[in-house]
């Protein structure tokens, strides 16, 4: 499995942070913000990671080429001149995530949020379930297109917008007044068909989740563990103080 980790905004709501530094080099609990997403990756298997870049593109990647325990990980960069919005940035990316002859899906996630798959608080009985593994068991690659990972709103400890909610029968629907139970955590399991007849340029991915809505080939997973979504200063000052990002025991 391949994955790609949007890392080009400027993050102009996380200032000053950002001044100086990307968004996804900001440190949480003294590890950048993209460390904990190509760690989450590479837990769950991946070893082939396409990050898009534009704002301060050398500092990312020089950290990710510097890292040592990368060497088993193929790294592609793809650079935007001009950003290319959260869909057509992916799609300039599709020569190394999947696209034709290649017909399997791949992982896509923003790089500012970062998640875990115990929930909080935890106990160290509980069971840990991978949210990578429990979307690659749902998956049905002849029922769906897109598999987003979606986080209850009432277990967010940041402000968030309840971007879906889900029908009785666990199929999820974008509640267009941003009122509604689950918020997306930008995780999600997306074939390359998805971008078929799609422009050329800047658009957004939500035309595509809208598209995969109306076609009948969208499909949601809620997240079991804990997730943080780092917008503002307001939010990191508080994941910085609060969140449990140290795993339970070695290797999670």
């Amino acid at each position: 499995m391949k994955a790609f980790i949007a890392a080009a905004g400027k993050g102009t709501r996380l200032r000053p942070y950002t001044d100086h530094c990307p968004k996804p080099l900001v440190r949480v609990q003294g590890k950048p913000i993209i460390d904990y997403n190509i760690d989450a990756l590479r837990h769950g298997g991946v070893r082939d990671i396409t990050v898009n870049l534009h704002y301060k593109a050398d500092q990312i990647e020089d950290h990710l080429l510097s890292r040592p325990d990368l060497g088993d990980t193929t790294l592609h960069f793809s650079h935007e001149d001009s950003l290319l919005d959260t869909g057509g940035g992916i799609k300039k990316a599709l020569p190394h995530l999947g696209n034709e002859p290649c017909n399997e899906p791949f992982w896509a996630l923003n790089g500012d949020t970062i998640w875990t798959d115990y929930p909080v608080p935890h106990h160290l009985d509980q069971t840990i379930e991978s949210a990578m593994q429990r979307m690659r068991d749902l998956w049905d690659d002849a029922q769906m297109d897109l598999l987003l990972l979606l986080f209850p709103l009432e277990k967010l400890d940041t402000p968030g917008t309840g971007d879906y909610d889900l029908d009785h029968n666990g199929i999820p629907r974008r509640n267009l007044d941003r009122k509604g139970r689950y918020m997306w955590t930008s995780l999600r399991l997306c074939h390359p068909r998805l971008f078929n007849d799609t422009p050329n340029g800047a658009f957004s991915f939500r035309d595509l989740m809208d598209k995969a809505q109306q076609n009948g080939r969208l499909a949601a997973l809620v997240h079991t563990g804990h997730w943080y979504h780092i917008s503002t200063a307001d939010d990191l000052q508080w994941i910085e103080t609060h969140a449990a990002l140290a795993p339970l025991r070695e290797g999670l």
